[in-house]
């Protein structure tokens, strides 16, 4: 099959049977792809024990994100029982390796001495590290380091440059949180529209919890115009 074809193949309606056929014969990145649309229940059953089995054999082949997948199935215990200390083993094999994602994932548990003994030192340069690729999460994720004053000096302005990178390079998170610093500023236009960006483009879990700190918000336009907003943006 050309290159041309296989494009045609995967952009079409035959493209879920083609992926199946591609991961039964072997090919790690099929497999990868097989086992994320299994995990998500996309075109094909959600079986998050299959997702976990397909993870494995690309993993097996040296597939660095289908390793970081087998990271996430032990850290949240999809397809498998939660082992904390696996995960960690293959985020950090994955980081050490280059993947941005796995950077991110195995900075979460060292932060949070999941699996590994806390180191927040170490969890801030994997995340400085993985921001300085452009990963909007870890770009978010150090701002809550220099806002919180983890493993380095207190800086406001350095955290609400980090929350606005983010945001703008898709993370909601980061939409969120440049929000809560543009409210501080004065700004309650620019953090109305980032909270909609928020909603819209945030999970169930995070949307009902930022909906919570917003009805708790000591400022009036955020608990009304900004609650408002968030939700208009989530849909609800």
């Amino acid at each position: 099959m050309s290159p041309d074809e296989l494009t045609e193949r995967l952009s079409g309606p035959g493209r879920a049977a083609l992926i199946v056929q591609a991961a039964e014969a072997g090919i790690a990145e099929a497999e990868a792809v097989y086992g994320q649309m299994l995990l998500d229940g996309t075109e094909v059953a959600r079986d998050e024990r299959a997702a976990f089995g397909w993870f494995m054999r690309a993993a097996a082949q040296d597939h660095l994100m289908a390793l970081n997948m087998v990271g996430r199935c032990y850290d949240l215990g999809q397809g498998v029982a939660v082992d904390k200390v696996r995960a960690a083993a293959c985020f950090r094999v994955a980081a050490e390796r280059g993947l941005v994602e796995a950077m991110y994932n195995h900075a979460t548990l060292l932060a949070l001495g999941e699996g590994v003994p806390q180191d927040k030192a170490a969890a801030l340069a994997w995340l400085e590290r993985a921001a300085a690729q452009g990963y909007a999460k870890a770009v978010n994720f150090v701002g809550s380091f220099r806002e919180d004053g983890w493993a380095c000096p207190r800086d406001l302005d350095a955290a609400a440059e980090c929350y606005a990178r983010a945001a703008a390079g898709g993370d909601f998170r980061g939409m969120f949180n440049h929000a809560r610093m543009l409210a501080a500023a004065g700004d309650l236009d620019g953090a109305v529209m980032w909270l909609e960006r928020a909603g819209a483009a945030g999970n169930a879990p995070f949307v009902a919890k930022a909906a919570e700190w917003l009805a708790r918000s000591d400022a009036p336009r955020l608990r009304t115009d900004g609650l408002a907003a968030l939700r208009r943006g989530a849909g609800c």
